[in-house]
């Protein structure tokens, strides 16, 4: 039988990983939770949604016969991941992870750690400022406990509804993003603070960058604990570990 891979994807990471396989000649699918009204093109098909939590995916991995499991996911997508590992154990399927390593704090950067949102709006806690919340939409609506500050939203689509900030502006871009243009994003907007996601990899790294260039402090969620998995940290290392699993399992 030949390898059948299942993709969860929804990051530049995944669409690399995707191009990969392709090239492979791999049979594959690439799965998308559906928070993206645009996503980019793939060369492999693609499944948009939820499987039902673990038990679901699970019986997705059998139904379709799935060979290797490759969690793609943003690093935040814990419960995705969680689900992830739970089915793959429980449908007898490897699974690897493909995530990006956690950036670091340099000499110069002034960052706040906090461990999730919550404690993210927490340290928001004082006088009017002018905030880059560079956060995606999901959560924005926490914000709203600290409503007196100015914050400058960077989303992949435009809202489609009224956003949940009593004084806020959004910029609609996608990654990956440049130093000068997010030196120029944070000047223009005369930010104080950078809210932020400690997601790894260099997409979105600009924002760190000009932050620590104009001396600007970062609020930086840190990254969720998961269970213990198998990870790698780049494409080729995946595709070859597909080799070495199909190889190693006889498929």
């Amino acid at each position: 039988m030949r390898p059948n891979l299942l993709i969860l994807g929804g990051t530049s990471d995944a669409t690399a990983l995707a191009g990969a396989v392709a090239r492979a000649g791999f049979t594959a699918t690439l799965s998308l939770a559906g928070r993206v009204d645009h996503p980019i093109k793939s060369p492999l098909p693609q499944r948009i949604g939820g499987f039902g939590g673990a038990q679901g995916l699970a019986a997705y991995l059998a139904e379709h016969e799935v060979t290797h499991l490759i969690d793609a996911t943003h690093p935040f997508a814990a419960q995705m991941s969680r689900n992830a590992i739970t089915a793959a154990e429980a449908a007898g399927v490897p699974l690897v992870a493909l995530t990006r390593p956690a950036w670091r704090a340099e000499a110069a950067d002034h960052w706040i750690h906090v461990p999730d949102m919550s404690a993210a709006v927490a340290a928001l806690d004082g006088p009017a400022q002018r905030i880059f919340l560079a956060i995606g939409r999901q959560q924005l609506t926490l914000f709203a406990d600290q409503p007196q500050h100015h914050y400058v939203l960077r989303l992949v689509d435009p809202p489609t509804a009224p956003l949940p900030l009593p004084d806020c502006e959004a910029i609609v871009s996608r990654g990956p993003f440049a130093l000068g243009d997010d030196l120029q994003l944070l000047k223009d907007h005369r930010i104080d603070c950078v809210v932020s996601k400690n997601s790894g990899g260099s997409g979105a790294y600009a924002k760190i960058a000009a932050a620590r260039a104009l001396s600007l402090p970062v609020v930086m969620v840190d990254r969720p604990e998961l269970p213990e998995r198998l990870e790698m940290s780049s494409v080729e290392e995946v595709r070859d570990w597909v080799h070495q699993a199909t190889t190693l399992r006889g498929v």
